[in-house]
């Protein structure tokens, strides 16, 4: 008995012994074992951390760090209660693992009441209470990476998206996600992976059949290479599928089968590459891994998972630990006497307290929970030109196969690298050199032809066009290759009332063609649906009809130059004239003079102003021909001077507007507008049925677009058109007038002198490159064209294939008749100056009146009366004319006497 007392002193003496002078530090690990595995990767990269950390004599000089391991069966929280039990009987310093949920709520358990640091290193459950506890968890809670997916999800904007996940846990960790849309308005659907069944692909084929093109998988490593497969086989491996897998490991894939398939494909990464550190570490675990056993399938050869490197760091961790606890020893612990390690709660503050470095970036732990709350995870992007397979020297074999876009940090979010902003686009080039593109276009004319040849073509030397030229200016530019295709349904693509569309679009919204090269028109419907590139060509909605006949000038055109209202109004106005002239002249004194100069003492005066010579004076002023009569009198001058000017512009106006009317073809055209169009229903309009031409007069609100859409909707059969050719031979065979893009009008009318545009453009618009929604290659094409506008090929591509044979050009501007708007204002002039001689004649009638008054010494106001009375007297062109009472008349000495005027026509003085 003495002698076992004895060994029992000697085994309790030789565990309490200090770590300062002991040699040997032992680790637990406990393990869960596969059937399809002999050997957990986390027990190989425990054994890998603890030799690699012993062969580091500058790290633990003084110690040697050993492990007890100790295997499992998944599920079993029994066997592990009672391995964790054996193990700190040997009085180990911390336990790692296991990794199942009930097996860690069992260890944890033990550890927690015996005061013993328990590490894992794989994702947790977070139902479990770790407040106060000896529990350390280096894998990234579970929260933050929820933030980081629903950062990444809003950096590519995404809008719609599907998340798969593998099992119940996979919801917990997308919380934050699936809490997102009622604040970031997405549209988020979420499908579960048939549990114990890898074949995934009934799943995917229905989101292949939804169009689902923005997926997140939730899944673990092995899982991700199997979807990858079935992807792969249904076909969904395309640029227009971008797929985010949540597992830390997806850059441990071997994606080498997906070198070439140009797919979008993003993940996290913990491991810190490009630390040189890190990148030997890597590169002696793969070393030992291909000298050892094969690995599973889908991971690279050799390469470590981010399981693997979180084991390492936490053994790493305890061993750097160890070497700054001082006065610390290591005691046997049995679970059923429930006495704590006495060094436990220091040695678990080591760990909270310290700030660590290892594979997996900084490690800072959480004091309260143990859990890391703050890290940083690499975003990375698979590159669109792939990688080799097999191991390169150094850590820059990951960076061949994987672009790292930015970097996310649970506290500071996500930020772009600048390698990352400075090449944003140059993948997207690197992959169309890459890739041979389906096209779909449309027979149109300059568009799409079927080019004309002795010899049978194929591909796409059968065609030729505008869009032909532009396609291939694109492919030189870009560096792809492209395979020509000619729209099932002959339809550019329009949506019917259940929301279905056809055409061009509709084999972009399928996937079946890359791109759209044709006339297709950039829609807000459209647009929502399908993306477009950069408008290469604008234009508008014009209308197509037959060309007007002409019309010769007729035997009276001559008139043509003013409109009947003005021919009226001069006729009127030199009627007013010659009357207001004639009694102007009538009634002023000064038109009155002597007809015999010679005998002074002749009583008798004249007036040369008869009615009709007032008429003969205002025709021969509006003929410009001198009528030999001359007003006298300032009010009678003043009225022919004002009908001088008068006659003068209205002359000059006639002049400068005859030229144009006797040498223009007038045009007789039924209609000048859509205005035209919607107001009468004897011509009948359309367009292509199913264009955007028929969508726009069908969305639009403007009434009198309407109104026409109303037309074409009631006579859909006649009315709407399947083709521009058919358009045309209507228009030139019937009464039809056809409503299309102005372009193709421009394109027509060069080639078919009977066919015009009506006139302007009702709308504008432009003709751009079409992709499916979210499609790589839209910017790249959008700068293509871009570069093809500012180099003017764009115009010289134009030029090339709308010049035709050409038509006689005609001026299509008409002289237009003068209206009394154009020279009202004469009249106005004509009137005043009538108004101003009237009360000029007025004002020299009574001066004169006063004048003969005071010669014959009579009363000027009977005077005045007689006066008034012989001018009204309209025939009689002559009077006396007023002689002084006691002047006696005297002879004139140079001339004969004649007779006297006779009494008729004529008035004698009263002195005579």
């Amino acid at each position: 008995m003495e002698g076992r007392a004895t060994l029992l002193r000697l085994f309790v003496f030789a565990a309490t012994l200090r770590l300062s002078s002991a040699q040997v530090l032992r680790i637990g690990g406990i393990f869960e074992t596969r059937e399809s595995e002999l050997v957990s990767m986390d027990e190989l990269a425990f054994k890998f951390a603890v030799n690699n950390i012993n062969r580091n004599k500058t790290l633990m000089p003084n110690t040697t760090l050993t492990y007890d391991i100790q295997r499992i069966n998944l599920f079993d929280g029994f066997e592990a209660s009672r391995r964790v039990c054996d193990q700190l009987a040997l009085g180990v310093v911390a336990v790692f693992g296991p990794s199942h949920s009930s097996s860690v709520s069992a260890v944890q358990s033990i550890c927690n009441a015996l005061e013993v640091p328990h590490i894992q290193t794989r994702w947790k459950h977070p139902s479990v209470d770790n407040k106060d506890t000896f529990f350390i968890n280096l894998y990234p809670e579970y929260t933050a990476i929820a933030r980081a997916i629903l950062d990444v999800v809003t950096f590519f904007k995404w809008k719609k998206l599907t998340v798969v996940y593998e099992d119940s846990t996979g919801l917990m960790r997308m919380q934050e996600l699936i809490k997102a849309p009622a604040k970031f308005n997405l549209k988020i659907k979420i499908r579960q992976l048939t549990l114990g069944n890898q074949d995934a692909r009934p799943l995917l084929k229905e989101l292949k059949k939804d169009k689902e093109f923005f997926i997140i998988f939730d899944c673990s490593y092995r899982m991700a290479a199997e979807l990858l497969k079935q992807l792969s086989s249904m076909g969904m491996m395309t640029e227009y599928y971008h797929f985010f897998f949540t597992t830390l490991d997806l850059f441990a894939l071997d994606l080498e089968p997906y070198r070439y398939s140009g797919v979008n494909m993003t993940g996290f990464r913990l491991l810190n590459i490009d630390n040189p550190w890190v990148a030997s570490t890597m590169d002696k675990w793969a070393m030992e891994r291909l000298q050892g056993p094969k690995q599973e399938s889908g991971l690279l050869d050799g390469v470590m998972t981010t399981d693997a490197a979180l084991m390492y760091d936490a053994v790493f961790m305890v061993a750097v630990a160890s070497q700054r606890a001082t006065q610390m020893t290591v005691s046997s612990l049995q679970c059923h006497r429930h006495k704590p390690w006495r060094f436990g709660p220091r040695f678990m503050n080591l760990f909270k307290e310290a700030r660590w470095d290892g594979l997996t970036g900084h490690i800072l732990l959480n004091k309260t929970d143990g859990l890391r709350r703050d890290f940083d995870l690499d975003i990375i992007s698979l590159k669109e030109d792939g990688t080799a397979r097999g191991i390169v020297e150094g850590g820059s074999r990951l960076t061949k196969r994987w672009t790292k876009i930015a970097v996310w940090n649970s506290y500071r979010g996500m930020n772009l690298t600048e390698k990352s902003s400075r090449d944003k686009n140059n993948n997207v080039t690197d992959s169309l050199a890459n890739r041979t593109l389906i096209v779909t276009t449309i027979l149109e004319n300059p568009y799409v032809m079927y080019k004309k040849s002795d010899k049978e073509l194929f591909g796409n030397d059968r065609f030729e066009g505008y869009c032909m030229d532009l396609l291939k200016e694109l492919s030189n530019i870009l560096g792809f290759t492209y395979e020509v295709r000619l729209v099932a349904d002959g339809k550019y693509g329009a949506q019917n009332d259940k929301g279905e569309w056809n055409g061009m679009v509709r084999e972009l919204i399928d996937h079946v063609a890359d791109l759209a090269v044709a006339p297709l028109t950039i829609t807000y419907v459209r647009e929502k649906v399908i993306d477009f590139s950069k408008p290469f060509m604008t234009l508008g909605i014009s209308i197509l009809y037959r060309k007007p006949n002409g019309t010769n000038p007729g035997v009276f055109s001559f008139l043509n130059p003013l409109s009947p209202d003005i021919w009226m109004y001069v006729l009127l106005a030199c009627i007013g004239v010659s009357c207001v002239l004639f009694v102007i002249a009538r009634f002023t004194p000064y038109e009155w003079y002597n007809p015999h100069p010679c005998n002074p003492s002749s009583t008798l005066i004249q007036n040369n102003f008869t009615l009709l010579n007032s008429f003969w004076f205002g025709v021969g002023a509006l003929m410009r021909q001198g009528s030999e009569l001359m007003p006298k009198a300032l009010s009678t001058r003043i009225v022919g001077g004002i009908w001088w000017f008068f006659t003068l512009i209205i002359i000059s106006s006639y002049t400068a507007n005859l030229a144009a009317f006797l040498t223009v073809e007038r045009m007789d055209a039924p209609i000048d507008s859509a205005d035209d169009l919607a107001k009468q229903t004897r011509i009948e309009y359309g367009a292509v049925r199913d264009g955007s031409t028929m969508t726009f007069f069908k969305k639009s609100k403007i009434s009198t677009y309407e109104k026409m859409w109303t037309f074409m909707s009631s006579r859909k059969n006649t009315a709407l058109v399947k083709n521009n050719k058919e358009g045309i031979n209507r228009v030139l065979t019937t009464d039809y007038a056809m409503l299309m893009e102005s372009t193709s009008i421009e394109y027509i009318s060069q080639r078919n002198c009977n066919l015009t545009q009506i006139g302007g453009l009702i709308d504008s618009k432009g003709y751009g490159v079409g992709t499916p929604i979210g499609s790589p290659y839209r910017d790249k094409v959008t700068i293509a064209i871009l570069q093809l506008q500012e180099e003017g090929k764009l115009h010289m591509m134009k030029e090339k294939w709308w010049r035709g044979n050409g038509c006689p050009e005609e001026d299509n501007k008409e002289a237009n008749a003068l209206g009394v708007e154009n020279i009202g204002g004469i009249f106005i002039v004509l009137a005043a100056g009538l108004v101003l001689s009237v009360f000029v004649a007025i004002g020299e009638f009574i001066y004169k009146a006063r004048r003969n008054a005071d010669i014959e010494e009579r009363v000027s106001f009977s005077t005045m009366m007689e006066d008034l009375g012989i001018s009204l007297q309209c025939y009689k062109d002559i009077r006396r004319r007023p002689r002084p009472h006691s002047r006696a008349s005297s002879a004139c000495i140079f001339c004969q006497p004649k007779r006297a005027a006779k009494t008729e026509g004529g008035r004698r003085d009263s002195s005579t």
